[in-house]
């Protein structure tokens, strides 16, 4: 039976769809079920998983990719706490998220009631917006409200959380409070910079001889916007993995393969939507010495942490980049070309020589494959089909393999929160929102078994992804080390699973890859055959550089615990303290 339509839950479902929520992504439970039958009957997909967390992964590179927040439904008690490190993920990585849920009836709040537990108290810390609707009139504004803040309104963007008990689903909304400037929303206002601000970063940025450019979260859609800057200042450019791909690997401020010793010789340091976080040292005098920095974001958590800003801009990025550009007008930047030119010829060798290094990466003598001729082997296969792929990247060691052997149009991995698991269901979302698209999944066998079970999603819901399984057998855990500030890895044993033979079971196409030369043309079939799987049998006797420093858990790193070093001496007035190694 259909719910009225003047339902909470109906009303729900209709403010959904006039937002232009196509897919809701979820696990069914008695609390949602009202939510549930009112979706459906409103048109708007379900994508039903296997795990709460899963759906909140999906929902978060749904939404990310289609640049609107992904709504996720979860039912009641273990499904919240399910869902709890998906919601965690997207608050650090400040990712636009609504979660739905449902209580008991509001008559049987505190008696016992099955799965009665205080879902609010446990979310508030890793939510932007977290609250109980417990009258049907109030659901049209919190629901308003909650979009608004998931999209940063005003604030930092990231997940929100509403439950409803289920007596409150299955009232009226009075119609009079049906209204249409809070069932649809409105849309996002883009801040423009201040012009005082602008000039002062003209100022300051077209006098710097060595202007460095570093990418984060605030760029997301503002591509061309960075493109346009950087090819008017002349500055050479770091993405970060918030960013990766939206830059062209083959432009000529790209300088990647460098990034230690820019850091260090850059004048002038523009962040542009990026934390100074543990990634980028903290912004520390010790890595980036006496530089200046310029700071835009359209966040304030992304302007003024660990490292004031010389100028700083609180507006939308692509707004403020090209404010920047028009500024400047003919003006001549004081770039040292040398510089920058000598910094990308060095990037581009190392680059090549990477390149090189992986495709002709030798087995073992017993044809367990090396990690980079996989990698390798996929990007020969993306480059080869030229439609923009997305690239997801997991893992604990492979991971730090695939964030400097794979580029792509559009890169996702586990973020700062280091959420390792997130592959499979990242690789769903990403395929779902973007099914003209090549989707491919780069995961380690340990990280791939956190949500393995999300391959029957992929099969029910017919979604083209390809997930590649790097299977080397083991598992890296950091362990305390009391002669380091940092850990180092250790391995313990896991099966060599036969992880195709499981995708297999459930009706996917997958196969087992123990020879080097069998992947170019494993890697073809499946991506003709999608949903597919590729287990691949990897050595286990190699270790990337991060791995070897003992931070391959952790993405996106350079060695800090050079870093460490560097800072120690730096606070202990030793100017000749190390630089981190490039």
């Amino acid at each position: 039976m259909n719910p009225s339509p003047d339902h909470a839950a109906s009303v729900v479902a209709r403010s959904l769809k006039a937002r232009g929520v196509d897919r809701v992504f979820g696990l069914c439970g008695g609390h949602i079920m009202p939510l549930w039958m009112a979706i459906d009957a409103e048109g708007i997909g379900i994508v039903d998983v296997r795990d709460e967390r899963a759906a909140v992964y999906m929902a978060h590179a749904y939404g990310e990719l289609r640049g609107m927040p992904g709504v996720a439904l979860v039912t009641a008690g273990p499904g919240v706490t399910n869902a709890m490190t998906g919601i965690a993920n997207a608050h650090v990585a400040r990712a636009s998220v609504v979660v739905l849920s449902g209580t008991p009836p509001r008559a049987q709040d505190n008696r016992g009631a099955l799965q009665d537990i205080d879902h609010v108290g446990m979310v508030r810390g890793i939510t932007r917006y977290a609250r109980t609707v417990r009258d049907a009139s109030l659901v049209p504004q919190e629901l308003d409200e909650a979009f608004a803040r998931a999209r940063g309104d005003g604030g930092e963007p990231g997940p929100v959380y509403l439950d409803f008990p289920t007596d409150v689903l299955r009232q009226d909304v009075p119609a009079a409070l049906q209204r249409p400037e809070h069932l649809a929303g409105k849309e996002r206002i883009a801040q423009p910079p201040a012009p005082a601000a602008v000039q002062s970063a003209v100022d300051l940025l077209w006098s710097a001889q060595r202007p460095l450019v570093i990418g984060g979260r605030g760029l997301k859609g503002h591509g061309a916007a960075l493109v346009r800057f950087l090819d008017a200042l002349g500055a050479v450019y770091l993405d970060t993995g918030e960013c990766k791909g939206l830059v062209p690997s083959t432009h000529p401020s790209v300088v990647g393969a460098m990034r230690g010793q820019v850091m260090g010789a850059a004048d002038v340091v523009v962040t542009v939507g990026r934390r100074l976080d543990f990634q980028l040292a903290y912004g520390s005098p010790a890595i980036f010495g006496k530089a200046r920095f310029v700071r835009l974001a359209d966040v304030t958590a992304e302007l003024r942490d660990n490292r004031r800003g010389e100028v700083e801009i609180l507006a939308d990025c692509g707004l403020a980049l090209d404010a920047i550009v028009a500024a400047a007008g003919g003006r001549t930047p004081a770039v040292d070309r040398a510089w920058a030119s000598g910094l990308r010829a060095q990037h581009e060798a190392r680059a090549g020589k990477l390149r090189a290094s992986m495709r002709a990466a030798e087995s073992a003598p017993d044809g367990k494959i090396h990690p980079n001729r996989v990698l390798a082997c996929v990007q020969d296969a993306l480059d080869a089909r030229r439609d923009d792929a997305i690239v997801v990247a997991d893992g604990g060691d492979f991971l730090s393999f695939a964030r400097v052997g794979l580029e792509a149009p559009t890169y996702l991995d586990p973020g700062p929160l280091g959420c390792i698991g997130i592959g499979t269901a990242f690789g769903i979302g990403a395929a779902l929102a973007c099914p003209d698209r090549t989707v491919v999944v780069a995961t380690g066998d340990g990280s791939f078994g956190f949500n393995a079970m999300e391959i029957d999603t992929a099969v029910r819901h017919r979604v083209p992804v390809l997930v590649v399984v790097a299977n080397n057998g083991a598992w890296q855990i950091e362990v305390s080390d009391q002669q380091q500030s940092w850990g180092r890895v250790v391995g313990t044993n896991l099966q060599f699973a036969d992880h195709a033979a499981m995708a297999r079971a459930f009706g996917m196409h997958a196969e087992r890859v123990t020879d080097a030369a069998q992947l170019p043309a494993a890697i073809e079939r499946a991506l003709a055959h999608r949903p597919a799987l590729l287990d691949v049998v990897v050595r286990t006797d190699v270790m990337s550089a991060d791995g070897k420093s003992g931070l391959a858990v952790v993405p996106d790193l350079q060695p800090l615990a050079a870093w460490d070093e560097a800072e120690r001496r730096f606070r202990a007035g030793d100017a000749q303290g190390p630089r981190p190694p490039c």
